[in-house]
């Protein structure tokens, strides 16, 4: 399957602000999911509206100056920060001569480059042929039946028919080889359970600096980029507690607002590794004036893979970029680390962490030599 932006490099962007929040997207998250598929921006149309046409999705006063832009420009993508019906998509194209995609359909391209493992790959096609199968539903269907020969005279089938059937089987075939891994994987849960050896998970909004911090402390070189979805296999590393014990440490693929569906079902394996973790690191930008809603984006999908009662720490990030803080632990009333304030780009902090996860974990022989704040 095609990625959607393979070919194209000149794309323009069109955001919508609405009055209901709830289907207002992010316009600077916008811009940096299309920077991290490797395209080059050349213009931004932005709009106001209550509601989304429901024709074009945009008004047609606006659809007239994104003709316009496309005559004195060499873009040859359209990209919605937002989700389009089949039919919207369809009459866009059709008015627009461009090729138009979605959120979704840029949120599915950049998986299907950043996926490297056999698994991962897999898990993209899955999610990239399930949103195809919507995009099928209403699609083909003014072709006539294709007609039968001598012997062969009925009904036939469509083009959509035809086209389900060859995506239902892909999906089948994809099923089975995942189930395949997922056994591999449920008897490594089990190998490490036996051995009694912790597992964290570093989980967070994508772009929080999740994979610096895992980095620092497994002391690995895993990929790390100021792009969104810099990661998304799944590592795994062990992780020596100084004086303590060691963990297994998992560095798991960001969260983002308004997660495609196929997208959170496809990689619920791939994620089930969070389900599997004594405890979760959340990994938040503590720089980022966003910082609030992305964490409740985190506990909403965690709430969704049914991980939100799990233990959790609060990592705030990126301590560097805020010179008035120091690094520091908040307890609750208990004494028991709740939150805590780091760099993982400078190390500041580190050690503060390491403490917080010899407390969390009830490792032996562990004492607080650290004010609580």
């Amino acid at each position: 399957m095609l990625n959607a932006t393979t070919s194209f490099s000149q794309a323009l962007l069109i955001h919508v602000d609405f009055k209901d929040l709830r289907q207002s997207e992010d316009l600077e998250e916008f811009k940096l999911l299309a920077e991290s598929a490797g395209l080059s921006i050349c213009e931004i149309v932005r709009s106001s509206r209550k509601a989304p046409n429901a024709k074009y999705f945009i008004g047609t006063g606006k659809l007239e100056e994104v003709k316009s832009l496309l005559a004195n420009e060499t873009i040859s993508l359209i990209i919605f920060n937002h989700n389009l019906s089949p039919a919207q998509a369809r009459n866009l194209e059709a008015v627009l001569d461009c090729r138009v995609i979605d959120r979704t359909e840029l949120i599915l391209d950049i998986f299907a480059q950043r996926a490297k493992s056999f698994e991962g790959m897999l898990q993209v096609e899955l999610a990239q042929l399930k949103h195809l199968a919507t995009r099928l539903v209403h699609g083909w269907t003014h072709l006539e039946r294709q007609k039968g020969g001598i012997g062969l005279r009925g009904p036939g089938e469509t083009q959509l028919e035809s086209d389900r059937r060859l995506i239902k089987k892909r999906i089948a075939t994809i099923d089975k080889r995942l189930e395949k891994v997922e056994q591999q994987r449920q008897q490594n849960r089990r190998s490490r359970k036996n051995k009694a050896i912790p597992c964290v998970a570093l989980i967070g909004y994508t772009n929080a600096g999740k994979s610096t911090l895992f980095n620092r402390l497994t002391r690995s070189e895993t990929y790390v980029a100021d792009q969104l979805f810099a990661t998304l296999d799944p590592t795994l590393r062990r992780c020596y507690i100084p004086g303590k014990s060691e963990i297994i440490m998992i560095d798991t693929v960001g969260f983002i607002r308004h997660l495609p569906p196929t997208l959170i079902k496809a990689f619920k394996a791939t994620l089930e590794e969070t389900l599997q973790a004594d405890l979760l690191i959340q990994v938040i930008d503590g720089h980022d004036p966003k910082r609030h809603e992305h964490k409740e984006e985190v506990m909403s999908i965690l709430k969704d893979l049914g991980a939100d009662d799990l233990p959790m720490l609060q990592v705030y990030n990126k301590l560097d970029l805020m010179p008035d803080e120091i690094p520091h632990i908040h307890r609750d009333e208990n004494g028991k680390p709740l939150k805590l304030r780091l760099s993982s780009k400078t190390g500041s902090g580190i050690d503060l962490l390491y403490q917080a996860l010899g407390e969390l974990l009830n490792f032996p022989d562990h004492h607080s030599d650290v004010a609580e704040y």
